[in-house]
């Protein structure tokens, strides 16, 4: 047999084991994603809860961000006042350059004698004659304001452009963690997905019974001494319990402070506002604003803290029990307050 028949038939030979090889991948690949098993529904509750925590961590930690947003951005607007206020002052200087240019130009292909005689007011020339040098030294003064206000005018401009950087930087990081909000959301709904129909169904019914639950748990009316709750608390922290108690049963919404939906940090930050004590819409922030007190020395209207980093907060409300905006799909409710991983706890105002 020829070389060329036998390199011929061995490509053959390789080319039909290649395309099994491929063919025997993509089945396989095939099979397994086929053969991912159907979780049972506890396992699937679970699974949900746990995706739907990490979206709430990914939303606190954006949230801590606004902060420092908000700062960076009035850094900005200070520096562009700044610039537009130095302009102005440049402009000027500039302007008086330009008049003295005028004048010295007028007159610097004239000698003294000669604008002496062509002078219509011989005095008047003789008394502004004295003042020649003082005019250059206006020229150099001038001058050297022109250069220290443009100086000044462009450290200004540089510290805009280095804040407005600082700014895109964080503002970059929070879009991250937005996006991270929504693949966790989106994983949910995946597992969510391979349930039957029915079982979907179940979970529904389930989550619309805890918020109807938690409606009929809001006091009377606002402003009550939630008595009927055995909540014998009133000042500035029964305001702020009483506030949060009345959105029992509304949405958890991420970046949401109400009227009608909230996050965690969102219900706390205006729940206290309505006490007259501002904080900050981030867990982590609202953790040093307020005096710390211990687990055992908790009192009605202190703020409870979760998870290490700290990634959720919560009111205390008495009785070992906490209102919070639980976390996505669930709504603002009463629960246990060691339900989760304690951190720390701290009273405002």
């Amino acid at each position: 047999m020829s070389i060329g028949r036998i390199n011929r038939t061995r490509g053959i030979a390789l080319a039909a084991i290649t395309s099994t090889a491929v063919v025997a991948s993509v089945l396989f690949v095939q099979n397994s994603a086929d053969a991912d098993p159907k979780p049972t529904l506890e396992q699937a509750k679970a699974q949900v809860a746990e995706l739907q925590h990490k979206a709430e961590a990914a939303g606190e930690a954006a949230n801590d961000l606004r902060g420092q947003i908000k700062a960076s951005s009035d850094r900005v607007k200070s520096l562009q006042a700044g610039i537009k206020t130095q302009q102005v002052q440049v402009d000027g200087v500039k302007r008086q350059i330009g008049s003295l240019a005028v004048a010295g130009y007028q007159t610097s292909g004239m000698t003294t004698t000669a604008q002496l005689l062509l002078s219509t007011n011989p005095d008047q020339f003789l008394s502004q004659a004295s003042t020649a040098q003082a005019f250059a030294g206006q020229q150099n003064s001038a001058l050297r304001r022109f250069q220290t206000a443009q100086g000044k005018l462009t450290d200004l401009q540089a510290s805009e452009q280095s804040e407005l950087a600082a700014l895109q930087e964080v503002q970059a990081k929070q879009n991250e963690l937005k996006k991270q909000i929504q693949t966790n959301l989106d994983a949910a709904e995946k597992v969510l997905s391979k349930l039957s129909d029915a079982e979907r169904a179940r979970i529904q019914a389930e989550n619309d019974r805890e918020e109807d639950a938690a409606r009929k748990s809001r006091p009377t009316r606002e402003g009550d001494r939630l008595d009927d709750l055995n909540i014998p608390v009133s000042g500035r922290a029964g305001a702020a319990i009483n506030y949060a108690m009345a959105q029992l049963g509304d949405p958890y919404v991420w970046g949401a402070d109400g009227p009608s939906s909230f996050d965690c940090s969102g219900l706390t930050m205006a729940a206290w506002a309505r006490a007259g004590v501002s904080l900050s819409h981030s867990s982590k922030a609202q953790a040093s604003e307020g005096r710390r007190v211990s687990k055992s020395m908790l009192k009605p209207g202190d703020l409870v803290f979760y998870y290490s980093p700290i990634s959720h907060v919560a009111m205390y409300i008495g009785n070992g029990r906490i209102v919070h905006a639980s976390r996505p799909g669930k709504p603002v409710k009463i629960d246990d307050v060691d339900l989760m991983p304690y951190n720390t706890a701290v009273r405002p105002g």
